[in-house]
């Protein structure tokens, strides 16, 4: 299963992908997300774990997610093992002009006998895994384009 959204913010790539890699302030933001508890200490990099808690489908999850990769200010890549399911969530940031391209690919990778045997009706859920998507990638927009906001005012 793989899905990809993207939104256009009026941020700049810098300060649309700060807002992504702060982690910490994912609940202020992001409204699906209740609370992020990191579990590695000190900077986002490769290797950083931490716990999400979030609604899904009318019930709060929490999963384990592990940084697979950063590249500032162009990409970040998250990684997770749940239910059997490998997944994966890239997230990339193109300029264009003053505004920025946030793109989110999401994947699931059935590895255990169970999710495998369950992948087919994994389509049932991908219309409500896509509107999820969205609304997160559209509180990350609105979130950079608020900082965004604040730098060019304090600036003036």
């Amino acid at each position: 299963m793989q899905i990809s959204v993207e939104a256009v913010t009026t941020a700049p790539q810098k300060t649309a992908f700060e807002a992504a890699t702060d982690i910490t302030n994912w609940p202020r933001f992001i409204s699906a997300v209740e609370h992020v508890e990191v579990l590695t200490p000190g900077s986002l990099q490769p290797g950083t774990r931490f716990r999400e808690t979030r609604s899904m489908f009318g019930r709060r999850a929490t999963e384990e997610l592990t940084v697979a990769d950063i590249d500032p200010p162009r990409r970040l890549v998250l990684t997770a093992f749940a239910h059997g399911t490998e997944y994966r969530a890239e997230h990339t940031f193109e300029p264009e002009g003053s505004r920025t391209l946030m793109t989110l690919v999401f994947e699931g990778l059935p590895i255990a006998t169970s999710a495998r045997l369950l992948a087919p009706l994994a389509w049932l859920l991908l219309g409500t895994i896509k509107r999820q998507l969205i609304a997160d990638l559209a509180d990350l927009a609105r979130e950079a384009e608020r900082r965004h906001r604040a730098t060019t005012s304090s600036a003036a």
